[in-house]
């Protein structure tokens, strides 16, 4: 029997999110045969559903409104309520994201719902839905079975792959009209402090450095290496204590935690608070002058030696591989 399931599509510097894209692949075996409706939320987000409906998405709904301009919890729960009572979903997904993280806990709580956040797999099995996620900080995994009639999910980036896109897959977008009443979160501006590139929570190669990389022009051969792999920069919570660069890189147990294909670690010493953030890569290189360092613990492969010598020498070594493809 197929289910009906809405995934909340989430759109950032003027596109969808990757993991919009890796939740409806999610909603597609939740559905089993069943309806994955895309939901956009925002002040112009029609034009996006397209979009969605290329990568498995069936249908779309697009809520527009003044007052939605921004994110804000107030908002969009009341927009998301009115999807729920029109269309009576049996799962709502969406990004482990900061709205994602943000909006799920509220709407769990209105329904009275668990809620599964940062899930990194899923499979129907004998007619259940199990989910995995990670506990104790990544040190371990757990599976739980969805029995709530209401399925409330937050899914990881960079875990569960997005289907094929199909330019010819068709499907309705249709505009709904919700009457959105007093919020109380008054957005005045968005200051933005990272840097410009590649978004880190989403990155496919992720280029971070600790209290090793010294000062903050030692993040220049990073962001050069950066540069020619198409990669985002983070740091280890201790660079970002020693104002090496701003918290929004911070990757860890407080930061962002990624999953990116290749981490390359430049004078991380692999405190276990920074292992939290990123031990599930899927190919970890570090760089450190220490040859007893943690960080080599969870290292696929290491280089012992000094990250202003190593550093340059691959991105040289990359640029010249780039040139002759």
């Amino acid at each position: 029997m197929g289910r009906k399931v809405v995934v909340l599509g989430e759109i950032r510097d003027g596109s969808i999110r990757n993991v919009t894209f890796e939740a409806i692949a999610a909603g597609k075996i939740i559905a089993n045969g069943g309806e994955v409706i895309g939901l956009l939320i925002g002040e112009s987000v029609y034009e996006y559903g397209g979009e969605m409906i290329k990568y498995g998405a069936d249908r779309i709904i697009a809520i527009e409104h003044e007052k939605l301009v921004y994110y804000t919890p107030d908002g969009y729960a009341q927009a998301i309520e009115v999807i729920i009572e029109k269309e009576k979903p049996d799962a709502i997904l969406t990004g482990h994201t900061s709205i994602g993280k943000d909006i799920m806990p509220k709407i769990a709580a209105k329904h009275e719902k668990g809620l599964l956040s940062d899930v990194i797999d899923l499979e129907e099995t004998g007619g259940n839905l199990v989910f995995t996620r990670p506990i104790y900080s990544g040190k371990a995994f757990e599976r739980k079975i969805a029995l709530d009639q209401l399925v409330l999910a937050t899914i990881r980036p960079n875990n569960m792959s997005p289907l094929e896109q199909d330019e010819k897959r068709k499907g309705t977008i249709e505009k709904v009209e919700v009457e959105i009443k007093d919020v109380r979160t008054k957005v005045q501006a968005i200051v933005k402090k990272t840097a410009e590139g590649v978004d880190l929570s989403e990155a496919k190669i992720v280029v971070a450095g600790g209290r090793g990389v010294k000062s903050a022009d030692g993040f220049k051969p990073l962001r050069e290496l950066a540069e020619v792999l198409g990669a985002a920069v983070g740091a280890s919570r201790g660079a970002c204590d020693a104002e090496y660069c701003d918290y929004s890189l911070q990757i860890g147990q407080t930061g962002k935690v990624v999953t990116p294909e290749l981490y390359i670690a430049c004078g991380i010493s692999g405190a276990i608070q920074h292992l939290a953030g990123m031990s599930n890569s899927k190919v970890i290189v570090a760089i450190n002058k220490d040859p007893d360092a943690d960080i080599f613990r969870v290292a696929d492969y290491g280089i012992v030696g000094d990250l202003f010598e190593i550093v340059p020498l691959l991105t040289e070594e990359f640029k010249q591989l780039k040139i002759h493809k």
